[in-house]
């Protein structure tokens, strides 16, 4: 099978990246903005793409001709979002519009990867069936994809995930984990929010979930997530039990105790019954995550 993934200098990207290079029989297309930040870069064709510019994405699509499109490319920094919405509109609505002409033109499956962020969070864990009401502009960019996707698209599925953590090559990338982690080490006390309850997704399952949705080119909605649901602070703990750092420099806050422009949804996490039963998912404990974060870490040091 032919896959182009979008988006492939993001974690997500690059766990895929890792996860084809390992899988022989698939031939992989990686796009992005600019340059490969992958760093072994064999076993895969680049071809840099702004999924933004319509042009370039049906030109990329009829020069390849994959099978799938995993699009993993997206703004995510919920908060950029809410200020800059003209932005978060072209890479997370207009940007998925061009991607389903795209593939609809060449009979291309598309995966879209989506969020628990598309939820009010009154909730959960929830399953794929509960209904989307996002608070923040970056849900509501999200939502408005989903749409697109299920209503225009001629063979779609889309992977909605919860708070994924991991770690690239370059370590340019940052999230809960690695935060909590860095700051801790560096003996800063931080804030850490008690009432905003997910299901963490560590990026390589992430990786294999989109891979096995590839694999059946199977249709409709799939939660992709951690299967341990926690509150972000009970996460950050764990992060400081896990490396044995000071746990009391944690200091337990409220969503309304941390002032941030867009709004958070207080619980969402995922119910995986039909990612495991229909794909064959098996995603690690919390634990487990951890564990394999930190041989990546040993091993880059």
């Amino acid at each position: 099978m032919k896959i182009l993934v979008t988006g492939s200098n993001g974690l997500l990207g690059q766990k895929l990246i890792d996860y084809y290079r390992a899988q022989s029989q698939h031939e992989l297309i990686a796009t992005a903005r600019g340059e490969d930040r992958y760093p072994n870069q064999n076993g895969y064709i680049y071809h840099s793409l702004d999924i933004s510019d319509e042009t370039a994405v049906m030109l990329v699509v009829a020069k390849y001709q994959p099978q799938v499109i995993i699009n993993t490319a997206a703004m995510t920094n919920v908060d950029a979002c809410e200020i800059d919405k003209e932005g978060c509109d072209q890479l997370n609505v207009h940007a998925v519009q061009y991607l389903i002409n795209a593939c609809n033109a060449h009979g291309v499956h598309l995966i879209h990867l989506s969020t628990d962020f598309i939820f009010n969070g009154t909730h959960g864990p929830v399953t794929e069936e509960e209904t989307p009401d996002p608070l923040s502009y970056y849900g509501h960019s999200k939502w408005k994809a989903e749409q697109l996707v299920m209503q225009q698209a001629k063979s779609w599925a889309v992977a909605r995930t919860v708070l994924v953590y991991g770690i690239v090559s370059d370590m340019s990338r940052s999230n809960i984990v690695l935060w909590a982690k860095g700051a801790l080490e560096i003996g800063k006390s931080i804030n850490v929010v008690c009432d905003q309850f997910r299901t963490p997704t560590l990026a390589e399952d992430l990786a294999a979930g989109c891979a096995l949705i590839a694999n059946k080119k199977a249709q409709g909605i799939y939660n992709i997530s951690g299967r341990d649901y926690m509150s972000v602070f009970d996460l950050v703990f764990k992060v400081a039990s896990y490396w044995k750092l000071d746990k009391s420099l944690l200091n337990m806050s409220t969503s309304e105790g941390i002032k941030q422009p867009a709004k958070r949804p207080p619980i969402t996490g995922f119910i995986l019954d039909k990612a495991i039963k229909e794909l064959g998912y098996k995603p690690h404990s919390f634990e487990e995550g951890l564990a394999i974060l930190d041989q990546q870490l040993k091993a880059q040091a």
